[in-house]
């Protein structure tokens, strides 16, 4: 597979001009250590997995941190908390120099909380999500963004496979009491049949036999590990009374696609979640792009009780993109209905309203659908927001 340059890495790099440490945390197998790896060669690499580095870590903290040469990189960093206030005594020794610690981290919930504790003010934070379309022409919806199911697509569901064994045995077990990971599991499946819908926690609790706050504990580790993105609603005063449940996504489609069953782009076209599973893409390629051009992830959607919605709403300097995404070829100019109802309730805002739908060999360049739409595919879309500044 061709080596891949990670859009966040430019961020990365700024980042250490200005700040001692960075952390980078997203899923497991995401792609961190290979970003840091290769985009700061010149940085000395250490395993925080490795049980003879942690038995040095154990029997002298000190030591070990003192032992280390500059820039460094402490891959899975969780696994060592106790380094953080040594790593800071070191910092505030010379406080003006940048860029000297990178440290990387699977499970974000203990990682954040050692860097509060002990790093606040000295480091800078950081997201990575699997491989978006800006970065891999290979990213497909059934094969997702993880660098490895891309690099050998043939083991794809072997490895989904295990990486959800690993994902349990491992991150949830570090960061839940979980008794029954089999019950676990089921709730990951059934969670990937609300892929694209308002999340309803009790929905949820009554299958599986569990309680409603066990679902939002279960929930929270998966937005916490990068498994699940959770849009919330806009809540710009619009006239409405609106939905307040946010909706819940997968980051990654390959993933959801394992998980559903649908191991062909065959299976996947005569889908009922084909629709589901193309917003859910859509979805995660507007949070990497947010993430990796360092903006805050400001996206939302719009659904009031007279049952008008529109799926993504993007405030961005001077106003707000309205996007509904549309699983076909052909896009209509019925389909434009909803942006306009909600562009006309949001006046005078202003707002610019997207039809995505899906990319064909044939795709022309973007089109105007209606007045004040335009028809345009996922990457026509992801280049038209190459210079989104925030709102």
């Amino acid at each position: 597979m061709k080596k891949t340059s990670r859009l966040l890495l430019k961020q990365i790099k700024s980042g250490a001009k200005s700040f001692p440490a960075l952390v980078l945390t997203g899923p497991r197998r995401c792609g961190k250590t290979y970003l840091l790896g290769h985009g700061l060669a010149q940085a000395h690499y250490v395993l925080l997995e490795d049980p003879d580095v942690l038995a040095r870590v154990r029997a002298d903290p000190r030591a070990f941190v003192d032992a280390l040469k500059l820039p460094v990189i402490l891959d899975e960093i969780q696994n060592a908390p106790e380094l953080f206030g040594y790593v800071r005594t070191r910092i505030d020794a010379q406080p003006r120099k940048m860029g000297q610690w990178f440290f990387t981290g699977s499970q974000e919930a203990p990682l954040m909380q050692g860097v509060v504790e002990s790093m606040a003010g000295r480091t800078a934070i950081f997201q990575l999500l699997p491989l978006s379309l800006e970065e891999s022409e290979r990213v497909t919806p059934l094969h997702g963004g993880y660098p490895e199911v891309l690099a050998k697509p043939a083991n794809r569901r072997l490895w989904f496979s295990s990486y959800i064994q690993t994902y349990l045995e491992r991150d949830v077990r570090a960061l839940l009491s979980v008794r029954d990971l089999s019950t676990f599991r089921r709730f990951i499946s059934l969670l990937a049949t609300r892929h694209a819908q308002s999340l309803n926690r009790t929905d949820l609790a009554s299958p599986l036999g569990v309680s409603i706050p066990t679902i939002g504990e279960w929930l929270s580790v998966l937005e916490t590990t990068g498994l699940i993105l959770l849009v919330p609603p806009y809540f710009e005063n619009a006239g409405k009374r609106l939905i307040k449940a946010p909706k819940l996504y997968f980051t990654d489609s390959g993933l959801v696609c394992h998980l559903l069953g649908i191991e062909s782009q065959a299976e996947l076209k005569r889908s009922p979640f084909l629709g589901a599973i193309t917003e859910g893409i859509v979805a995660a390629e507007l949070a990497k792009a947010l993430i990796n051009r360092g903006l805050r992830r400001e996206l939302y959607y719009f659904r009031d009780q007279q049952g008008l919605e529109v799926d993504f709403v993007l405030p961005f300097a001077g106003g707000t993109y309205l996007i509904e995404v549309k699983a076909t070829s052909t896009p209509l100019p019925a389909m434009a209905k909803p942006m306009l109802a909600l562009a006309k309730a949001l006046a005078p805002k202003q707002t610019q309203s997207i039809l995505v739908y899906s990319e064909t060999r044939s795709t022309p360049a973007m089109t105007a659908l209606a007045p004040g739409v335009s028809a345009m595919t996922l990457r026509q879309l992801l280049a038209s927001l190459a210079k989104l500044r925030p709102a």
